[in-house]
């Protein structure tokens, strides 16, 4: 049924409607928004962008909307970003294009100039903005435009739409969102200009709207054009609701504009910036009412656009639920695509249970984001290689080689559930009666939670595909025996290890202390040595239980491994919430309730108050027995191999056992 077109659906009648978008029929009502792949090579798109959204076209996505495709080179920035306005790029897009049509898709490019966000370094220029107000307190100072450079970048946004629509695409999106360009003369935050394009909102608006007229100029009234915009910057000084609510009628009334696809947040050193691909702390419907505000104000338009809608539409059923109210037109579900690029196809046949789930962890997209990488998936590490990896269903053999996986966290877990699928014989193995490793213990702190939708969706496999469970049993070097002609991978884990103090004393691991936080008492320190989630989630969550925590730090920076996309939005929590933090401080001695932490700055003293707890977890030690690691014909995945996060876990099981020969 990969392609079969329907119209009417019992359980989401919404979503199944097919829908017009300016002049295009688009045959579903869920869009994948655009979202930085860095899947471009020399800054032109590449093959590897042609699978992965062939994927989700074929997977039923009605729209697809392309990354953020640069108009000029002062915008252009890191390789693996995109242009438009290379001829070389035309024919690339073209094929995109057809791919994405031929699998019954639509597909729009969003046109944008990044503005003061570039690094300089890659095109050895300063960066352009309205005024020389860098977005970050670490970046250079931007250089204010001209009124020639601002000309030549209108000029720059339509030629990039014939470019697009040369090369057979469907419509485009023009960035007013995000903090951009645009949005930087937008926002009364990041233009302080004093010529006719700053001051008031009518003049702050004159960019984006000679840009919007520009690229209808060149688009014609007959083909589909549309904006996308921050409902709200959530920064001081920012864009509020009720500016863009004037900003979007005042465009729509001066232009034809055929759809408003409506986020939020600036790209700013700031809170904001971590709203802009909510993690799972967020509530899925926390910014619903944007959307709400904005559809309210365009019903006064004669002509009113197509309303969509994003952020946190981690599932079909959030989505549905949205359609029903009649806010919005469209769904986009951007990492729930990268997460499960067929969720349209399985709700269509009844089957959205079987969805891989979008946890909203951040991990594979935008923390690879923030660290320049080809973002990934936590819960699909088939994400970027649809080319290079096949799926489960296509590497399936016929075989009768046995596969034990001995350890049932997530890389056992992913390891098993592959491996049974492909068709394999499989046993799953753990010393432990329940199924989840480090992972269950998640299920003690509420703004962590979805992760346990990963493991619910890896024991789903399991049951499907007959993994045999083989729980509460020590695997040792003689019970691999009977594998010999088969295959083993070792997925046991890490032993969790913690701060060893100069006397000899051991401090508590975190799951020491999980185990009985009551025994804990009411002061409680923790020591982040990991710089992941680990130690800042307990903090949250003893927080929560009413006890007074601190968070000592030698970094200085309390979970110093989370990207810029999570790490402002923790520290605003962490501050709610009393949470101290002594940054730049290790902890020397714990004596009779007395913890004294050195301050490793240059004329540092130390300090010394009483606590009822210490957790300082260090790295765990990987949980390979010595007579198992010289094995040759052993796989060893996850965390006993090194211990590190469920990012690397799933992929390396869910690797290793798309690859086990027959």
């Amino acid at each position: 049924m990969e392609n079969v077109f329907v119209t009417q659906h019992e359980i989401y009648p919404h979503i199944f409607q097919p829908i017009k978008v300016g002049n295009v029929e688009v045959r579903n009502r869920i869009f994948v928004p655009a979202h930085t792949t860095n899947y471009g090579e020399d800054n032109l798109p590449s093959q590897r962008h042609l699978a992965y959204h062939r994927a989700r076209a074929a997977g039923g996505a009605g729209l697809i909307i392309f990354e953020g495709i640069r108009v000029h080179k002062s915008s252009l920035g890191r390789q693996q970003g995109v242009n438009g306005y290379q001829p070389e790029a035309i024919p690339r897009f073209r094929d995109i294009a057809k791919a994405v049509q031929g699998e019954g898709g639509r597909l729009f490019g969003q046109i944008l100039h990044l503005g003061r966000h570039i690094d300089g370094n890659f095109a050895r220029m300063a960066s352009w903005s309205a005024s020389s107000i860098p977005w970050t307190a670490t970046a250079p100072a931007p250089h204010p435009m001209t009124i020639g450079e601002i000309r030549m970048v209108v000029d720059a946004h339509a030629d990039v739409a014939t470019n697009l629509l040369e090369a057979g695409l469907d419509g485009i999106e023009l960035q007013l969102a995000h903090g951009h360009l645009l949005q930087q003369f937008l926002s009364p935050a990041a233009n302080k200009r004093e010529d006719e394009y700053g001051g008031p909102l009518e003049n702050r608006l004159r960019f984006a709207l000679e840009t919007a007229i520009a690229v209808r100029g060149v688009v014609g009234s007959d083909r589909t054009m549309g904006v996308r915009i921050s409902a709200d910057e959530f920064m001081q000084d920012g864009l509020e609701l009720a500016d863009m609510c004037d900003v979007v009628v005042r465009l729509a009334s001066a232009v034809q504009i055929d759809f408003v696809n409506i986020t939020h947040s600036a790209y700013h050193g700031s809170y904001t910036v971590s709203t802009q691909i909510a993690d799972m702390a967020f509530q899925n419907e926390q910014f619903s009412f944007l959307t709400d505000a904005i559809s309210d104000a365009l019903d006064n338009v004669s002509q009113k656009p197509i309303i969509m809608s994003v952020c946190r539409f981690n599932t079909v059923d959030l989505a549905e639920d949205m359609l029903s109210r009649g806010k919005a037109d469209m769904i986009g579900m951007a990492r729930a695509h990268v997460a499960d690029p067929a969720l349209v196809n399985k709700a269509r046949d009844n089957q959205a249970h079987e969805t891989l789930p979008c946890i909203g962890c951040n991990q594979g997209c935008a923390d690879m984001l923030a660290q320049s990488l080809a973002i990934s998936c936590l819960v699909n590490p088939r994400a970027g290689k649809e080319e290079e990896w096949p799926t489960p269903a296509v590497a399936k053999i016929d075989t009768k080689r046995p596969v034990l996986v001995v350890g049932a966290g997530p890389a056992g877990m992913e390891a098993a559930g592959i491996a049974a699928e492909r068709g394999f014989p499989t046993t799953l193995a753990d010393s432990k009666a329940v199924l989840g490793g480090t992972l269950s213990w998640l299920a003690k702190m509420p703004l962590r939670q979805e992760f346990l939708n990963l493991s619910d969706r890896q024991k789903l496999r399991l049951d499907q595909h007959k993994v045999c469970l083989d729980l509460e049993r020590t695997i040792l070097a003689e019970n691999l025996q009977e594998y010999q002609d088969g295959h083993v991978i070792w997925a046991g884990g890490a032993r969790a290890q913690s701060q060893t103090l100069l006397d000899g004393r051991e401090t508590l691991t975190l799951e020491a202390s999980l185990a009985d936080p009551e025994a804990l008492g009411d002061r409680v320190v923790l020591v982040d040595h990991l710089g992941t989630w680990s130690v800042a989630s307990v903090a949250e969550y003893l927080a929560d239980l009413g006890k007074k925590v601190w968070i000592v730090v030698p970094t200085g920076v309390v979970g110093w491994k989370i990207s810029i996309y999570s790490s402002f939005a923790l520290k605003h929590r962490l501050k709610s919430k009393n949470i101290q933090i002594l940054a730049g401080h290790s902890l020397e001695t714990y004596n009779n309730g007395l913890a004294t932490f050195d301050d490793l700055s240059i004329e540092g003293e130390t300090r010394s108050f009483h606590v009822d707890s210490v957790i300082a977890p260090v790295a765990g030690v990987p949980n390979t027995p010595p007579e198992l690691a010289s094995k040759g014909s052993l796989f060893n995945v996850g965390d006993s191999v090194s211990a590190r996060t469920a990012l690397e876990a799933v992929f390396e099981g869910h690797e290793t056992a798309l690859f086990l020969d027959p």
